[in-house]
């Protein structure tokens, strides 16, 4: 092939933000730092050629939809992001459990730690969800919250002088940093592709996910992603972000009731041990309210116990 001359995929949108700082929760930010690639990129990979100009937009949007609709990811890898982030310990700690991504973190072992920790208004203490072990459900009530944070806001601040203190005495920084809370802001850098970054944004999105890391996910979805692939963004949000996915049973489910036969609905749901009755009372399976909340969306809404 002889030399030819190729330029930089350049999205004008996403170029007038670069270095901004969007602001998370009360001391966090996202800052889009440098990007690689764009929707053509996505189109280009999948097609291998460098053909730009020669297809028509409602041509590439078609492409990209079908790539995501059929889960042929690989192209979607030719796209890079770099953010440079600043979030709370324990949400950081969810963010990197995702392992498809380049970081370099702030180290409190060569360097002081930030002197910031997440603080909670008092409005915003969540209570402990009661069917869902790792979630919350409601809020506490302002009096409660009041309490709460001015235990919080002593408690950080105790720490920090304690802190400061072993700094000040000498003692080496990997060791003063054993006792800093969980809430002390960190930062770092992150790199990813769109293909894993799709996949964070599937599942820190969603509405189970947790409130802290969520905030974070919904910027970068919402005010960065969107405007850097727009095309890949759309097909993202189609296909996987608002789609629903049927399992086998709840295809079969979905047969019975579409032929308005609720019984037979239950019973199957009863044969699959997705309910159990038991004493005239109707025991649910984790499973099976997920299925509840699939069905809800879709438009059924059926009450089981008269069925």
């Amino acid at each position: 092939m002889p030399d030819e001359t190729l330029t930089k995929a350049s999205v004008p949108a996403l170029d007038n933000i670069l270095g901004h700082t969007f602001k998370v929760l009360d001391d966090g930010f996202i800052r889009l730092i440098d990007y690689m690639g764009s929707d053509q990129a996505i189109v280009q990979a999948a097609r291998i050629s460098y053909g730009a100009g020669t297809r028509r937009l409602s041509e590439d949007r078609g492409l990209i939809r079908y790539l995501m609709r059929h889960l042929h990811t690989t192209p979607f890898e030719m796209c890079e992001i770099k953010f440079h982030v600043r979030v709370p310990m324990d949400c950081w700690r969810q963010w990197i459990r995702h392992r498809t991504a380049s970081v370099n973190e702030y180290s409190t072992r060569y360097s002081v730690a930030i002197d910031s920790a997440q603080r909670t208004d008092r409005n915003q203490w969540r209570s402990q969800s009661s069917a869902n072990k790792q979630g919350s459900a409601g809020f506490l009530d302002n009096a409660i919250g009041q309490d709460l944070s001015r235990a919080e806001a002593e408690l950080h601040k105790h720490i920090r002088a304690t802190y400061d203190q072993r700094l000040e005495a000498g003692v080496a920084r990997e060791q003063a940093r054993k006792d800093l809370s969980l809430s002390t802001y960190t930062e770092a850098y992150w790199k990813i592709d769109l293909h894993n970054l799709f996949h964070f944004l599937m599942l820190r999105m969603d509405a189970h996910a947790q409130l802290e890391i969520r905030s974070y996910a919904n910027v970068i979805g919402n005010e960065i992603v969107s405007k850097w692939c727009p095309l890949a963004w759309e097909a993202f949000v189609d296909y996987r972000l608002k789609a629903i996915r049927f399992s086998r049973l709840e295809i079969e489910v979905l047969k019975y009731l579409l032929n308005a036969n609720m019984t037979g609905a239950k019973d199957y749901l009863i044969s699959q041990k997705l309910l159990t009755i038991d004493e005239d009372r109707t025991k649910r399976s984790r499973e099976f309210v997920e299925l509840q909340a699939k069905l809800k969306m879709a438009g059924f809404e059926v009450d089981w116990e008269t069925v």
